[in-house]
C-alpha cells in the first residue's frame, strides 16, 4: 500500500515538469510578437524592447525556462505586467470565490447525480428512467452561460429570491456566502450532474446483473441495501473516475460562470489577463489549475485502493 502511494506521488513529478514546460511555452507559441502586442499600436521601439527584456524574450529559451522554473519552486509566479503586483498575490486574492464555487458545485453534483443515477438504473426502461436521462441529455447539451442567464432571470430578476450577481466572503456569514453561490453552482453543476448521472446509471446496470446481486436478493436483502451497499460500492470506481475527470469541467466552466454572475474569482482574473495579454498572470493561472487537476487525479488514484483493495499496480 505504502509503496503504491509513493509510486503514484513520484509519478506526478515528471507530469508537473511537462506541464510547467508547456505553460512557459505559451509566451513563445503565441501568434505575433508578445512584446509588441502588450505594448500596443502607439508604442515606440524602445517600449517594445523594454517589454521584451522584462519578459526575458531576449534570452535563450532553455535558460529563461530554467530561471522561471526555479522561481516556481520557490513560490514565485512572476509579476503582472499591468498591475506590477506578484501573480501569486493576485491569485490568492481571487482564490476564495473560485474555490467556494467549485466546492459547492462538486458537493451539489455528487449529492444529486449519484442518487438519481442509482434510481434510473433501478427503474431502467421506465418513465422515471426516461425522465432522468432526458434531464441528463439536456443538462449536458445546454451551455453553462445559457443556464446561468435563465436562472438569473427567473430566480433573481423575476422572483427576487436570490442575488443576481456578486460574491459575499464566508467571513461575513454562512448564509450570505451560500446565497450568492446557489445560482452559479446550479448553472455550473448541470453539466456535471448530467455526466455523473449517466455514468452511474450505466455502471449500476452492469453491476445489478452480477451473480452476487442475485445471491443478495435470494438471501432477503432489501432493495435499499442491494442498491446502496452491494451494487453502488462495487460500481464506485468508474463513478469516482468520472468525478475526478469532471473537475476539468468545473475549472473551465468556472471562467464562464464567474463572468455571467460577476463573481470576482480566478475565472474573472483569467478573462482580464487574456484581454490585457498579461502573460505572467495567464501562465500562473494555467499552472495553478493544472497543478490542481493533477492533485485531484492523484487523490482519485489513491482512493481506488480504498474502494477496491485488488488495485495494486
Amino acid at each position: 500500500m505504502l509503496s503504491y502511494i509513493i509510486r503514484r506521488i513520484v509519478a506526478t513529478v515528471p507530469v508537473m515538469v511537462v506541464v510547467a514546460l508547456f505553460v512557459f511555452s505559451l509566451l513563445y507559441i503565441a501568434p505575433g510578437d508578445p512584446a509588441a502586442v502588450i505594448a500596443g499600436d502607439q508604442a515606440t521601439p524602445d517600449d517594445v524592447a523594454r517589454i521584451r527584456m522584462s519578459l526575458g524574450l531576449d534570452r535563450p529559451f532553455l535558460i529563461r525556462f530554467g530561471e522561471w522554473f526555479w522561481q516556481i519552486l520557490h513560490g514565485d509566479l512572476g509579476t503582472s505586467i499591468f498591475t506590477n503586483l506578484p501573480v501569486a498575490a493576485l491569485i490568492a486574492q481571487r482564490a476564495e470565490p473560485t474555490l467556494s464555487l467549485m466546492a459547492v458545485t462538486l458537493t451539489l453534483a455528487v449529492c444529486v447525480a449519484v442518487p438519481i443515477g442509482v434510481v434510473a438504473a433501478w427503474r431502467a426502461d421506465t418513465l422515471i428512467d426516461r425522465v432522468i436521462m432526458a434531464f441528463a441529455v439536456l443538462g449536458f447539451s445546454v451551455p453553462v452561460f445559457v443556464v446561468g442567464y435563465l436562472l438569473a432571470y427567473v430566480f433573481a430578476l423575476e422572483l427576487d429570491w436570490l442575488p443576481v450577481q456578486g460574491y459575499t466572503p464566508i467571513s461575513e456569514g454562512l448564509w450570505p456566502w451560500f446565497q450568492n453561490l446557489i445560482l452559479p453552482a446550479v448553472a455550473l453543476g448541470c453539466v456535471y450532474i448530467a455526466l455523473i448521472a449517466r455514468i452511474t446509471r450505466a455502471t449500476m446496470l452492469e453491476v445489478l446483473q452480477q451473480d452476487y446481486i442475485r445471491t443478495a436478493r435470494a438471501k432477503g436483502v432489501g432493495q435499499t441495501g442491494i442498491l446502496f451497499v452491494h451494487a453502488l460500492k462495487n460500481a464506485a470506481v468508474p463513478i469516482v473516475t468520472v468525478i475526478g475527470i469532471g473537475v476539468a469541467l468545473l475549472i473551465g466552466g468556472a471562467v464562464v460562470t464567474e463572468t455571467v454572475f460577476a463573481i470576482p474569482g480566478i475565472g474573472r482574473l483569467t478573462v482580464d489577463a487574456i484581454l490585457r495579454r498579461d502573460y505572467p498572470v495567464i501562465q500562473g493561472i494555467v499552472l495553478m489549475f493544472s497543478f490542481l487537476y493533477v492533485l485531484v487525479n492523484l487523490a482519485i488514484d489513491l482512493l481506488y485502493t480504498v474502494l477496491d483493495p485488488r488495485i495494486r499496480y
